[in-house]
């Protein structure tokens, strides 16, 4: 059985990836480009981060079984796996925790200006000129768009805050918890005073969140983004940050990663950045639960059965 990983990892990260796997198996991490191509075409899974699995590429991969990922699969184009008889899926859920804590850190760094205090601090300046604007959670309603493993996680977290918890889910089938009130979308963006985006990426959510939804926000409300960065039309989001359309971002993902250097986003005083860290529950950008899931799914395959969180079906 030959894995290949696909991704950018540092030198500790492919030690622990390795130390996950059974020996017998070859694994092969590698960096996107020529070197992955050359192990496309024996490979049985990929595990794929910063590639297009596409139609292209599946016609070489002449021994593939799995295509793998993480909670994202908007980089494979599952119908043409499934022309070619592969099976793809994802680890939804996995890194649900990490990620509504990751969210609740970026909202308390903004309503208690942590950045700000911090940079105050170590730059000693005097406390007598502090001029500080924080705010409590208490009372303020959450919109969360996506209502999955990490919305229900986060709209839990929330209410522990006597927040009020609003959730919009294009699923019809999707049921709330008992404290979380379903809506529109057009009633959530109108009247939360922090929206969370929680929802996959793909053709019916790119560029979800325009100019018309920033238009429909309070002007005192907070975006938040740790999903992915094309469901946000980012050039909208600038304006609205500008504009005062809005009063501030939090964003763990965006439409380039990394994030261009010139991006005015850097250098905007009322957005915080995060370099889509949120899922990872450590700092070495690995996360053994997640490749557990890896491993108990790459055995069902290889054992005949269908992987747990299969997101197409060959017959």
């Amino acid at each position: 059985m030959k894995i290949l990983i696909v991704g950018y990892f540092s030198e500790i990260s492919k030690l622990n990836i390795l130390r996950c796997f059974p020996q017998e198996w070859n694994i092969v991490v590698v960096p996107p480009g020529k070197e992955m191509l050359d192990h496309i075409e024996d490979c049985d899974v990929i595990i794929p981060e910063h590639i297009q699995v596409d139609h292209s590429l599946l016609s070489t991969a002449k021994k593939l079984k799995l295509v793998q990922t993480g909670a994202g699969f908007d980089n494979v184009d599952v119908p043409a796996c499934t022309e070619f008889g592969i099976w793809v899926a994802n680890a939804a859920g996995v890194n649900a925790q990490a990620v509504a804590e990751h969210v609740m850190a970026l909202i308390f760094s903004y309503y208690k200006n942590i950045p700000f205090l911090d940079t105050f601090m170590k730059n000693k300046m005097d406390e007598n000129h502090l001029d500080y604007r924080g705010s409590e959670l208490q009372g303020k309603t959450i919109g969360i768009i996506g209502l999955g493993a990490i919305g229900k996680k986060l709209a839990a977290f929330c209410k522990a805050f006597d927040m009020n918890v609003l959730a919009y889910a294009r699923n019809i089938d999707v049921q709330s918890n008992g404290f979380v009130t379903m809506t529109d979308i057009d009633t959530l963006v109108s009247t939360s005073d922090i929206v969370s985006v929680h929802i996959p990426l793909n053709q019916q959510t790119k560029h979800l969140i325009n100019k018309a939804v920033f238009n429909k926000m309070k002007d005192s409300s907070l975006f938040i983004n740790t999903s992915r960065g094309g469901i946000v039309n980012e050039k909208d989001l600038i304006d609205a940050l500008k504009n005062g359309d809005i009063s501030g971002a939090c964003l763990d993902v965006f439409e380039s990663e990394p994030l261009p250097l010139d991006s005015e986003l850097r250098n905007m005083e009322n957005v915080i950045l995060t370099p889509h860290t949120a899922g990872m529950p450590d700092g070495r950008k690995f996360h053994k639960k997640r490749y557990d899931f890896f491993i108990t799914n790459i055995k069902r395959v290889e054992n005949g059965e269908e992987p747990e969180s299969k997101l197409n079906q060959i017959l």
